[in-house]
């Protein structure tokens, strides 16, 4: 707490200044701290006080309550149609005046340990920089999700099978934790050296600058405290219309009400099932329910993203489907699900043995290879590409690999482009002998998985807390002990949820209207029926239907050279140094879940914040921008829980009318389009 806070080494003979000459060390931390980086140098105080307390009581208070508060709203919105991320931002900007009350009506006294020469107190003064860090870092552990309990979902909702919970739990411990020896082996490099910078961590430091400096309410406007409290209420109220009286506006398709009896406009026109020609959202929860949240991301990063999705949905898609790429007519344009090779749902069931719950070859052989929807194969094929362009944008934009240990880090958005990497590799780049054996495949990608994620997780929450001058030992204890709690958090929430909500995850049997249809875990399931059961030998081989994907390696590594020669060519057009070809190539590894109106909200919303907004009226975006996102964010939250608390908990659903259902009504869209294909609700051709 107060009294234990342990302060960063000084130049001279290793004494610690006395209190009288804070001046001297401020200077020469000043001279430390001068950053190669100029973006660094214009955002990062370079001056520091290290006799602020950090692990005070407020700390560990306001930090556990909002470890445990995102932790539990992350979860909980994860198994909804529309799942809603809750961005460490959010308690960023509400701990603050929480944190100042605190410092206000708090007794000053100091109280002593039993027994120990130990003391703290519950006040040591004014709420400062350095504990909202802290905070924000336990924030940042309960916002970073347990990718472990997709597994558990897994089983108990999908395969229907037991699962001891103490097993469950300490899956979801020991694969948060791993992380840290990677941290630790790596720490030297990415975070320690100054020339290794976090570009997403720039905007941080730029909010918690705004919120500790003077808020001088403008005349005639709001302060940003004010502005945030305004839309949060606004965000909360209206979220009631699409949550519960009218789920339908979370996407509307006007080609299908237009066409209410033809599959081609359908699948043209569907923003979840198809290819989202004219739809359209009224719900906040759409646009970063599966991406990001376009208010923070960057603009050329949203126009990489934009030029990919249209490429891929608009042009690929149409090619390889009514060209029928891999028999694409049998089965709906769009789906994360897995077919047989009558255009069925495949029938996991036959090929799979419920004793051992390991492949059944002489099942598997007398049924069916498996089938995927064509824009599903080629998303993974994709992901193949992104891996392999990854790793030639690196060796040529940033020399050899000794200097490329560090790369995914380094410069403009080059974490973004990292994320993408993780993402496709934690899709697709698993085990290749654990085929046949679905849980032994899907544990072994998430271990070797989620310990790259969390390391560099902790990671970037490291070099923020070098930032902003917080001591390292004082770092490490917020994030472990989040870590943990936070892990806690996270399976009892999914445990709760799995074990009283009736048939949540599947559609077929919810009550209408009801939310709990877990897209992402949907996916999840699927992917361990491609990769565990069936596996990568009887699907990207000779034996199975999708071999051809692998060409998606080459034409990944191919890409980013024409790119790199023309910047090296023409280094005065700016905009060629900004294509980004891992970028590009991966900018649907979010589909699906994520669908199409997601994707046309986003950038749509993207591009007027952070293109035009973000030009025409900078001054108001620097101010109110990242508390906007944070407020829609905080209000949809808030509303969810509140809905589920005291209606749909006691199964109290919304008004019985048309617009209750949790779709764009285009239910042609998934139809085949073959002739002899028999598929529930469509036409046979």
């Amino acid at each position: 707490m107060a009294g234990g806070n342990d302060e960063p080494d000084h130049k001279g003979d290793g004494e610690k200044p006395e209190k009288p000459h804070t001046n001297l060390v401020i200077a020469e931390v000043e001279e430390e701290n001068d950053s190669p980086i100029e973006q660094v140098r214009l955002t990062v105080p370079a001056t520091d006080d290290p006799s602020l307390p950090v692990l005070t009581f407020r700390t560990w208070c306001l930090g556990l309550i909002f470890c445990v508060l995102l932790a539990f709203l992350n979860q909980f919105f994860s198994y909804r149609q529309n799942a809603l991320y809750i961005y460490p931002v959010t308690a960023q900007i509400i701990t603050l005046p929480l944190g100042r009350f605190m410092a206000r009506v708090l007794p000053t006294r100091k109280f002593t340990v039993p027994l120990t020469k130990w003391s703290f107190s519950l006040n040591p003064g004014p709420f400062n920089l350095k504990e909202h860090v802290l905070i924000s870092i336990f924030a940042n552990c309960g916002s970073a999700g347990v990718y472990a309990v997709a597994i558990i979902t897994t089983v108990k909702a999908f395969y229907h099978r037991q699962l001891h919970p103490l097993a469950a739990f300490m899956l979801a411990q020991t694969t948060q934790m791993l992380g840290y020896g990677w941290a630790g082996i790596f720490r030297r490099i990415l975070v320690d050296s100054p020339y290794m910078w976090w570009p997403e961590n720039m905007v941080a430091v730029s909010l918690f600058r705004a919120l500790h400096e003077e808020d001088v309410r403008p005349k005639g406007g709001l302060s940003r405290l004010q502005f945030f409290l305004v839309v949060f209420v606004s965000s909360f109220a209206y979220y009631l219309v699409p949550a519960y009286l009218f789920p339908t506006i979370s996407s509307i398709s006007v080609l299908c009400l237009i066409w209410k009896n033809s599959i081609f406009p359908q699948q043209l026109g569907s923003g979840v099932h198809g290819m989202g020609i004219g739809s359209f959202a009224l719900d906040w929860s759409a646009v970063v329910g599966f991406i990001s949240n376009p208010i923070s991301s960057p603009g050329f990063a949203i126009v990489n993203t934009l030029v990919g999705f249209f490429l891929v949905m608009y042009v690929m898609l149409p090619l390889t489907y009514f060209n029928n790429v891999f028999d694409a007519k049998k089965f709906p344009i769009f789906s994360p699900h897995t077919f047989d090779q009558h255009g069925k749902s495949y029938n996991i069931s036959r090929v799979l043995n419920h004793k051992t719950f390991n492949l059944d070859m002489a099942g598997y052989e007398g049924y069916s290879k498996l089938y995927l929807s064509v824009f599903f194969a080629f998303t993974y094929g994709l992901g193949f590409a992104s891996l392999s362009a990854t790793i030639t944008h690196v060796a040529l934009h940033h020399g050899k690999f000794w200097q490329t240990t560090a790369t995914p880090v380094v410069g403009a958005y080059n974490g973004l482009r990292n994320g993408f990497l993780l993402h496709s590799t934690h899709r697709h780049n698993t085990s290749h002998h654990k085929h046949g054996r679905p849980l032994a495949n899907v544990a072994f990608k998430t271990y070797g998985y989620i310990s790259m994620s969390q390391a560099l997780g902790f990671l970037s929450d490291f070099k923020l807390g070098t930032y902003m001058k917080i001591p390292p030992k004082s770092m490490f204890i917020a994030q472990l002990v989040g870590t943990i709690v936070a892990s806690s958090v996270y399976f009892g929430t999914a445990w709760w949820l799995l074990t009283s909500v009736d048939h949540i995850c599947d559609p077929r049997n919810l009550p209408k209207g009801s939310p709990w249809t877990c897209p992402g875990d949907d996916v999840f399931y699927n992917a361990s029926i491609i990769w565990g059961v069936i596996g990568p030998l009887r699907m990207f081989t000779g034996r199975g239907v999708y071999g051809s994907m692998n060409w998606w390696f080459l034409v990944g590594a191919i890409l980013p050279i024409p790119v790199y020669l023309l910047a090296r060519k023409y280094p005065e057009k700016k905009w060629i140094q900004l294509i980004n070809v891992p970028l590009i190539l991966g900018s649907t590894m979010s589909m699906p879940p994520a669908r199409a109106v997601n994707f046309i909200m986003w950038g749509a919303v993207g591009i007027f914040f952070n293109i035009y907004i973000y030009r025409v009226q900078k001054k108001w975006w620097a101010r109110h921008a990242y508390i906007l996102a944070a407020a829609l964010n905080a209000g949809i939250a808030f509303m969810g829980v509140l809905l589920y608390f005291t209606l749909q908990m006691y199964d109290v659903s919304g008004p019985s009318w048309w617009g209750l259902d949790a779709d764009d009504h285009c239910p042609l869209a998934q139809c085949p389009t073959v002739p002899g294909v028999n598929a529930e609700g469509c036409p046979v051709l």
